[in-house]
């Protein structure tokens, strides 16, 4: 006969008996499992039990039987089998570890995270986010083993993550499950833009170049390089942009300008753009184009402000010799916003209040943006002559196009 437990934890001790009733000593017994010997005991008085105690593992499952056997007479039996099952410790201190760590990565990144008990075995895996359970396989996310691997995550994937490690054997189950981990998904930065600018101190001139990039998440390093050379850094903590002095003067070539950005995972390099401030000069000419509704009456009047050169024009309207205004009224100092647009920093002119007052000579002239007491160069003046009705409806979906196209 042998007796003993049917299922144990792994890693306990258990204890299987051998006992042949009614026999005579010396008996020699014999604990197989599976056909394989474990153990070995004889007895020397009657009606004795032998005790085999075996540590458990995750290889103690099987079949065991005893065998018996009396040396004289020679005589022997087999005890009928017994299954014997293990359960698997129970997981204790899970965590969820990451790759990479800290839980921090850039969309279109590979994110692996594992969920992992300090004791267990026979462990199956439910993962959690943001307090539900995740369900989810794609080509993108998938569950396997201990392991949620997102191979390329996205802004959405962003938020607490934990898991929950079970075995169960039979009725028993046991479960641990972990803290919460915080996932950040960082928005990767666009192609870096530069631009320029010059301003004026008594008669001393001073450079700005800016260098910016219209999405990511900072902290993104911004470097200046003029004709391949590193000129300066700065990293912008707070926003996209970055902002470098630079000696500036009109006329001055200071070469070629470019703007590098890079995080850990990004290096991009903005276009090249050529660091020369040239003045205001050339021919001013005034183009007049007449704008038609879809009733072939006269809507409006757009005027534009052709300058030869200069790189930061700043750009005035005369009307019959009189400035106009960047903000118009009329005699009693009422605004006329109503009667005109600027749009293109000024350059093109639209006359949205068609009436006698009006018509007249139109002129643009131009002068240094950076430079308020330098000369102004001037356009010669054309004729205006508007007859009609106010502006209708149509003219202002015209006026709109032609502002967001400028």
């Amino acid at each position: 006969v042998l007796t003993g437990p049917d299922l144990a934890y792994i890693g306990s001790r258990v204890t299987f008996r051998c006992h042949w009733p009614d026999s005579s000593p010396p008996i020699l017994y014999e604990l197989m499992m599976d056909g394989i010997p474990v153990g070995m005991d004889s007895v020397y008085e009657g009606n004795q039990s032998v005790p085999f105690v075996l540590k458990v593992t995750a290889k103690s499952e099987g079949s065991y039987l005893c065998k018996a056997a009396i040396i004289f007479p020679q005589l022997q039996t087999v005890s009928p089998n017994l299954t014997f099952s293990t359960i698997p410790a129970p997981p204790s201190n899970t965590r969820v570890f990451s790759e990479p760590f800290p839980p921090v990565a850039y969309e279109g990144s590979r994110v692996v995270l594992s969920c992992n008990a300090a004791r267990g075995s026979h462990l199956s895996y439910t993962w959690f986010f943001n307090r539900r359970e995740v369900t989810w396989n794609s080509s993108f996310v998938k569950t396997s083993g201990n392991n949620l691997t997102m191979e390329k995550v996205t802004l959405q994937d962003a938020g607490t993550y934990s898991c929950m490690a079970q075995s169960r054997v039979q009725n028993t189950e046991r479960v641990s499950s972990s803290t919460e981990v915080l996932l950040t998904v960082k928005v990767r930065v666009s192609k870096p833009r530069i631009s320029f600018s010059i301003s004026k101190e008594g008669n001393d001139y001073l450079g700005n170049v800016t260098c910016w990039s219209s999405k990511g998440t900072p902290p993104v390093n911004f470097s200046l390089t003029l004709d391949g050379r590193e000129f300066g850094r700065s990293t912008a903590t707070d926003s996209l942009t970055a902002w470098f002095p630079v000696t500036m003067a009109p006329e001055l070539d200071m070469g070629m300008a470019q703007c590098r950005a890079t995080n850990p995972v990004q290096d991009l390099v903005s276009e090249p753009v050529t660091l020369v401030v040239v003045p205001v000069g050339g021919d001013v000419i005034v183009e007049v184009d007449y704008l038609y509704g879809v009733d072939s009456t006269l809507a409006a009047v757009r005027l534009s402000c052709r300058i030869g050169r200069g790189t930061f024009p700043h750009v005035s309207w005369l009307l019959n010799a009189s400035v106009l205004s960047e903000t118009p009224v009329d005699p009693h100092g009422q605004p006329l916003l109503s009667h005109y647009g600027l749009a293109d920093s000024g350059r093109t002119l639209f006359l949205t209040s068609l009436g006698p007052e009006e018509s007249g000579y139109y002129r643009c002239r131009a002068r240094d943006s950076y430079d308020g007491s330098g000369p102004w160069v001037e356009s010669e003046a054309v004729l205006v002559k508007v007859t009609g009705d106010q502006i209708n409806g149509v003219i202002k979906v015209i006026l709109k196009q032609e502002t967001f196209l400028q």
